[in-house]
């Protein structure tokens, strides 16, 4: 797991960061010794950095980024944006949707402003995440995060 003084100085940098969808590289360590290399963009990595900040603040465990659900959060998060609908999956996961938002921190805060989407970010059951943002033709962004234990 990333410490906490990292989680906190990415989250800082990215979610200040341009909106290019540009792929970069992020090292995950999950709770296997085996270290994970996942391309994610800056706006992946500042949802999950915020999201992971918020569980830091509260006393809770980071969530590890999980390829498979970060893989189901792109395919829902493109699915929104394709069909310009908020929609929830129908997987059984954890999912905070959001639609508007014009950065991570925005969409994070409007979250945790949020009882519903508040509770998933602090559920202490969940230990991985997953997490996307499309733009639409229209400039609307599409936000999609998903949790699992």
């Amino acid at each position: 797991m990333l410490s906490l003084m990292a989680i906190l100085s990415t989250a800082a940098a990215l979610l200040f960061a341009d909106a290019a969808n540009q792929p970069v590289s992020l090292t995950t360590v999950p709770a296997q010794p085996e270290v994970k290399k996942l391309d994610l963009n800056t706006i992946e990595q500042g949802i999950i950095a915020g999201t992971n900040a918020q569980r830091a603040r509260y006393g809770l465990p980071a969530l590890a980024i999980d390829p498979a659900l970060q893989q189901q959060a792109r395919g829902q998060a493109a699915w929104m944006t394709n069909h310009q609908s908020l929609q929830h999956t129908t997987a059984a996961v954890g999912e905070n949707i959001g639609m508007g938002q014009s950065s991570a921190e925005e969409v994070v805060t409007a979250w945790m402003n949020s009882s519903g989407h508040r509770a998933n970010i602090l559920n202490g059951g969940y230990r991985k995440i997953g997490a996307a943002a499309y733009t639409a033709p229209n400039g609307s962004i599409y936000w999609c995060e998903q949790f699992v234990p």
